[in-house]
């Protein structure tokens, strides 16, 4: 039997969420707020009924968040969830914030990274709204919050996000350029905050297989490599929603890379990268419909845990 690609989602993630971000950029627009609120029920079921293998790769998720198997209405309301946070993202992008309640967790934990004025990554996941993380950092005076993202996987939505707002991809540093490290030293030196979703790698990136939610899966380590290297804070950050108009948005210190030696890094980034799942996998619990990796995340790639840190 042959090994599974490693990142299924590489090919065929961004086709689901570019449909969901296309129809709910017409309704919002055109529509309004709260009839697009309305419809999203009927453009949830639709995902429901005819994304097969995103509705596989929904249930075994759930099954493992919930400790039981997932009636067919906690099937619905994953999908639901996810139409809600791509929805609600065209209105974070056009600095609409008055349209919802949103609560923070951590504050001071971050507040400590900012004040050393180096700068920080927040790892993040494929859960609830980075994009309401987001919000939250443009309504404070001086703080900056960028994201480094998979390019090539992410053009289509950073196409659509600036057709909605041109600023929205202003922010946004680019993995796999020649330059990509320099630019995120750059940033770090000016004090920004720079978030990554570190719960997908592609196929040819190392993982480390850690427990998550009852069993093995592959987390990627560049993300926390990078970190090492460059010597900063790490904070798990998740924008949770939690119905409605309403947002969770947490901050939990990980690890902090400032002093490290190379000898003892790549232990550390073990460490991290465990902490890391772990901090996910509370999360996911807690809220288990905010998690939106559709695909068989716990097929383990051949030789994974040979690229060690």
């Amino acid at each position: 039997m042959s090994a599974p690609n490693p990142a299924e989602w590489v090919r065929r993630p961004e086709r689901s969420n570019m449909a969901m971000l296309r129809v709910m950029t017409w309704i919002s627009l055109r529509l309004g707020r709260r009839i697009a609120r309305a419809l999203l029920f009927g453009v949830s079921l639709y995902f429901l009924l005819f994304a097969t293998a995103a509705r596989r790769a929904s249930r075994a998720y759930l099954r493992r968040a919930l400790g039981r198997t997932p009636r067919l209405r906690e099937l619905f309301w994953h999908f639901h969830t996810f139409a809600s946070c791509t929805h609600d993202r065209i209105y974070l992008l056009n600095e609409r914030f008055d349209l919802f309640a949103i609560q923070v967790h951590g504050a001071a934990a971050l507040e400590t990274v900012l004040a050393a004025g180096r700068g920080a990554f927040l790892l993040g996941a494929h859960a609830g709204s980075f994009e309401v993380v987001r919000a939250v950092g443009r309504q404070r005076p001086g703080l900056r919050i960028g994201m480094v993202m998979y390019e090539k996987n992410a053009i289509k939505i950073n196409s659509a996000l600036a057709a909605i707002n041109p600023t929205a991809v202003q922010d946004i540093i680019p993995l796999g350029q020649l330059d990509s490290m320099l630019q995120v030293q750059a940033r770090l030196d000016e004090g920004m905050v720079l978030g990554v979703l570190a719960d997908r790698t592609l196929d040819d990136a190392p993982t480390l297989p850690v427990q998550f939610l009852g069993s093995s899966a592959p987390f990627p380590l560049g993300p926390m490599r990078l970190a090492a290297i460059l010597r900063r804070p790490v904070l798990f950050m998740t924008g949770l929603h939690l119905g409605g108009n309403r947002y969770c948005i947490h901050f939990e210190p990980l690890a902090d890379f400032t002093g490290i030696e190379r000898t003892g890094r790549d232990a550390a980034i073990r460490e991290a990268v465990a902490a890391y799942a772990a901090s996910l996998a509370r999360h996911c619990r807690e809220a288990p419909y905010n998690w939106f990796n559709f695909f068989d995340f716990w097929r383990l790639p051949a030789g994974s845990g040979r690229d060690a840190a």
